[in-house]
């Protein structure tokens, strides 16, 4: 696929046209008040994989609505003393998988917690969250979920349950909670960067490749799944576009990263028609601490550094959690 969207040049300076709603805050903080009413209750199941270099628990944890939502903790063999953390989102479509598939971050020495996400699982990696809230129509996917509403839309649960998974992943005794990264792939990326702007005292943030950003711009320059989703659901529900277009606002990932704190450490591919890189500039360049930069892999669709990024975040990541 040849280049399609803005010139790298324009792409440094790009602006989302996404308009925050009035009441961003007020309804992310409802929100976080409401699922706080629910207990943690982070449970940490030991379980035998068979790997002699790291111990990984089974973990369920309360998440939106006090639903029991799964994840992997995986840390080095052999810890005693509380290590930094990195809390991992996945992609669309896709679970926690299986535990030996985590081994990076612990590698390097940190423990890593892997976030299940709710209702998917079956389209790659598997996954054992169930999503017990229904919807009205919706195209098939996850971006159409209630989308009318934002109260009823299924990434307002995701996000919530992200942000309770930074809560569990803290809880344990062996994680250093003041020394705390997030990362995504993604639709794992976008989490990340709602993760970023809900809370406000995280270390680091690398969002990779990161997927639900400048809904306006992404919605219109790309036809490619998942955004796509969202003009199906348009193109037989006319009329409700400005509707539906409020909703994406109050998930967008432009509003969170102007809320951000921590240093972060983003990746673009030039040549993604699944996150369009004006899409993810358009994050970056609102991102508001300056302590940011982009990796920009400049022939690369949606797999954009992989391995490569891999490296760029093993040579970043440190300086941020070890100080």
């Amino acid at each position: 696929m040849a280049r399609f969207d803005l010139p790298l040049d324009e792409l440094r300076t790009y602006r989302s046209s996404s308009v925050e709603p009035e009441d961003f805050d007020a309804f992310w903080a409802e929100t976080l008040e409401e699922v706080r009413s629910h207990p943690l209750g982070a449970r940490f199941e030991p379980v035998d994989t068979g790997l002699a270099t790291v111990e990984v628990h089974d973990v369920t944890f309360a998440g939106f609505g006090g639903h029991p939502v799964k994840g992997w903790f995986v840390i080095p063999a052999g810890v005693t003393e509380p290590v930094p953390v990195v809390v991992e989102f996945v992609g669309y479509g896709g679970g926690r998988g299986l535990p030996h598939t985590h081994l990076l971050w612990a590698s390097a020495g940190f423990a890593h917690f892997v976030m299940d996400t709710r209702g998917q699982g079956s389209g790659w990696a598997g996954g054992d969250t169930p999503d017990p809230v229904g919807s009205g129509p919706a195209v098939p996917g996850f971006m159409t979920r209630g989308v009318e509403d934002p109260s009823a839309y299924y990434y307002r649960r995701v996000f919530t349950d992200a942000v309770r998974a930074v809560e569990a992943a803290r809880s344990h005794p062996l994680a250093d909670a003041s020394r705390t990264a997030v990362t995504g792939t993604s639709q794992g990326g976008g989490i990340t960067l709602a993760v970023a702007g809900l809370v406000p005292d995280l270390a680091a943030v690398a969002p990779d490749v990161p997927f639900l950003c400048d809904f306006p711009r992404a919605t219109t320059v790309t036809d490619r799944h998942p955004y796509r989703e969202i003009g199906q659901y348009l193109k037989t529900h006319r009329g409700r576009v400005e509707r539906v277009a409020r909703t994406l606002a109050y998930f967008d990932g432009v509003h969170f990263a102007a809320r951000a704190t921590a240093p972060a450490l983003f990746s673009a591919a030039l040549e993604d028609l699944t996150c369009p890189p004006s899409t993810v500039f358009a994050a970056f360049n609102a991102y508001a601490p300056d302590d940011k930069r982009i990796e920009v892999y400049a022939f690369n669709d949606h797999e954009g550094g992989e391995a490569y990024q891999q490296a760029a975040q093993l040579r970043w990541l440190p300086g941020r959690l070890t100080a």
